[in-house]
């Protein structure tokens, strides 16, 4: 067996180290998004998981409060309590779900006049990053999308598992 050269092994350390850095700025990402929408919600006077659940209902919605649950990872009963906040401060509505087999069925979506305080509210950081991605080329670009896409999986599949623990 070959044993490893010195320029190989500065190159592992390299790796190792540039892998490192890509953690703990992913870490440090998801604090500076969270702190952004702790913000954003404070100033559209919702709860941080009220903003995380109103978030879920406009790119996924519209959605039934037992679909949000699941998505959101909350226990059903307090997707209620969100719903009645989102509701009674003009956010969502509940509507009949009119594909449902059952008619008590309800379906919850987003009313996209009050969204667009919320659109307003996160417009520097959309400004910010279109200025960030236009630096990039389109394969890079492509090459990052695909990076944060699998990032997104990995979370995923972590996330169920400790659920399913």
């Amino acid at each position: 067996m070959a044993s490893m050269t010195s320029q190989d092994a500065d190159a592992a350390r390299h790796r190792r180290r540039t892998t490192a850095t890509i953690r703990e700025s992913l870490r440090e990402l998801s604090i500076q998004l969270s702190l952004l929408n702790h913000q954003v919600g404070a100033r559209a006077d919702l709860k941080d998981v009220d903003l995380h659940c109103l978030d879920l209902i406009n790119r996924h919605g519209p959605l039934s409060p037992t679909a949000l649950a699941r998505r959101a990872g909350l226990h059903p009963a307090t997707i209620t309590g969100i719903l009645d906040r989102l509701q009674r401060g003009g956010w969502v509505t509940r509507e009949r779900d009119p594909g449902a087999t059952d008619r008590r069925a309800v379906a919850v979506r987003a009313l996209r006049d009050r969204n667009a305080e919320l659109f307003q509210l996160y417009s520097g950081m959309n400004t910010s990053m279109e200025e960030i991605c236009a630096e990039y080329t389109d394969a890079e670009l492509e090459l990052l999308a695909g990076f944060l896409r699998r990032t997104i999986d990995a979370g995923h599949e972590a996330t169920d598992r400790l659920a399913s623990d």
